[in-house]
């Protein structure tokens, strides 16, 4: 005999294990309230169904609060890539219009100092203007 011809339970997980034993023992456990239980069989089916009753109950008050909680949640988020977005295209227009006067500027002090090499005259130094880009005219 091999070892799973000995234990039947060999294959299966610890898991699965737990689990069936588990299952077994609430079994028995319903049972024995059922057959033990000074109540009669509508007073258990009565409460029974009175608790299941709350539960769905209170099962949809938790499904509406998590609903709003969500909803909350995405239009938070909505905003905030609305907001992001936008301030994204801001930054990427004010870096072009950067860019579009440092070329400007770049074209204008070759063109100086072209015009100076041709005249003979030393190159000039760059001027160099520090004024943020935002706020030239």
């Amino acid at each position: 005999m091999n070892a799973q011809e000995q234990d039947p339970q060999a294959g299966l997980s610890s898991g699965t294990s737990a689990l069936l034993w588990f299952a077994g023992g609430a079994l028995l456990g319903a049972l024995a309230v059922a057959l033990t239980t000074p109540k009669t069989g509508p007073q258990v089916r009565h409460k029974l169904r009175a608790f299941g009753r709350r539960a769905r109950r209170k099962a949809g008050v938790l499904g509406d609060q998590a609903e709003a909680v969500w909803t909350e949640t995405v239009e938070r988020t909505g905003l905030s890539a609305s907001d992001l977005k936008r301030g994204l295209h801001e930054a990427t227009e004010d870096f072009k219009r950067g860019l579009r006067e440092a070329s400007r500027d770049l074209r204008h002090g070759v063109h100086v100092a072209a015009a100076d090499l041709r005249a003979g005259e030393p190159a000039a130094a760059p001027q160099v203007d520090n004024t943020p880009v935002g706020s030239r005219s």
